[in-house]
């Protein structure tokens, strides 16, 4: 029996020591792009704004308010899809001189809703760079000018932040945080950025991008029945032989709310089983993997032998140590990482419903649509 625990305790210590050790350091939180405030405008001639917008009428407004804070003359395209709770009359009273509201077309075949606004939001983009920008993602002071001169210093064709996401409440502490910190670690930004083709990462909720890049690859039909639309964008961009780049930002806010688990539960299970391709061979492997790496470090802990507490202890303290810096990036206390186990394991129980649902027939819901398993 005490051999059986070890077996089943060295697995954790050796991928928390990995994640820790390897040398693109997938924990760290250096990739940054921040706003300076007091910094001049931005020259907003050269970008569009395209904000695609469904039922967004609670959040619109604000993220309005701070475009025109950017720069008050800004050229901004909002794709109203399909709303019925007044989203385009809260578009036009944001007060902007350069705002265009497009009522969106019906939902086509074969697209996500989101691809399906952008498509239709671009022909409208004159501008040599776009800024794909979410309904709920609020621009700090200055960040605008700093997302261009990183656009030009670093020679990407496409540059994506991560929004810092709401952490305010029991479950957004728990669980918001530690999604950064999962995408990191199956998308490690240094390797993004990278030339390889291997691996490559967006974040849908700020991307600013050479217009002419996304006319040329088709960027969205070629794409759009796509349910993880930012990764599959980076992909595509990278493909085409272009670079990408990928950060976090405290300047970029998501001022989306979750006060319980249940709107967290539905985001993630959403994407979850897409991420593993809809592979079941793949679910086996994460369930074994996130047992691993979570459940059986402390049952190792608690009922281990000696030489199992030993590799429990070695797995929570290198687990704790990689999570430290996203904790420290938002500024939460580093108390949060002693409950990483019970975060783990309610994102594996997130996955595992995710393919449920799956083998249910339904690829993903979102926003009030149902995307259905295709019959072919």
């Amino acid at each position: 029996m005490n051999s059986y625990w070890l077996l089943a305790c060295v697995p954790g210590a050796v991928i928390w020591l990995a994640v820790l050790l390897l040398p693109w350091r997938p924990w760290s939180t250096q990739e940054r792009i921040e706003g300076v405030e007091g910094a001049e405008p931005p020259d907003a001639s050269v970008v569009t704004i395209l904000i695609p917008a469904r039922n967004e009428a609670l959040r619109l407004g604000r993220t309005l308010a701070a475009l025109k804070a950017q720069a008050p003359e800004i050229r901004v395209v909002v794709v109203d899809d399909r709303s019925d709770d007044g989203t385009r009359d809260v578009a036009l009273a944001a007060g902007l001189p350069n705002l265009r509201v497009i009522p969106g077309e019906p939902l086509a075949g074969g697209w996500t809703g989101k691809l399906w606004a952008l498509d239709q939001g671009l022909v409208q983009v004159k501008t040599p760079l776009t800024l794909l920008l979410d309904a709920d993602i609020d621009l700090g002071p200055g960040v605008l000018r700093s997302l261009l001169e990183h656009h030009r210093s670093q020679g990407a064709q496409l540059v994506s932040v991560m929004a810092t996401l709401s952490a305010v409440s029991f479950w957004e502490k728990l669980l918001l945080p530690a999604f950064v910190y999962f995408f990191k670690l199956l998308y490690p930004f240094s390797l993004s950025n990278s030339p390889s083709l291997w691996i490559a990462a967006g974040a849908g909720g700020c991307v600013l991008i050479d217009t002419q890049v996304l006319k040329d690859i088709d960027a969205f039909g070629s794409l759009k029945d796509e349910i993880i639309d930012d990764c599959a964008l980076a992909a595509r961009v990278k493909a085409a032989g272009h670079h990408t780049w990928i950060g976090l930002s405290r300047s970029v806010i998501s001022h989306r709310n979750y006060r319980g688990i249940g709107g967290i539960w539905e985001m993630v299970s959403r994407t979850a089983f897409t991420q593993l391709r809809y592979s079941f061979v793949l679910l086996m492997g994460c369930v074994l993997a996130l047992s691993w790496a979570f459940l059986l470090p402390v049952a190792g802990l608690a009922f281990g032998s000696q030489a199992a507490r030993i590799w429990s202890l070695v797995a929570i303290a290198a687990m704790i140590a990689a999570y430290l810096p996203t904790l420290r990036f938002y500024r939460l206390s580093p108390f949060w990482a002693l409950l990483l186990p019970i975060t783990g394991t309610l994102y594996l129980l997130m996955t595992i419903d995710s393919a449920w649902r799956y083998f249910r027939g339904v690829r993903s819901t979102w926003r009030g649509r149902m995307y259905e398993v295709s019959s072919q």
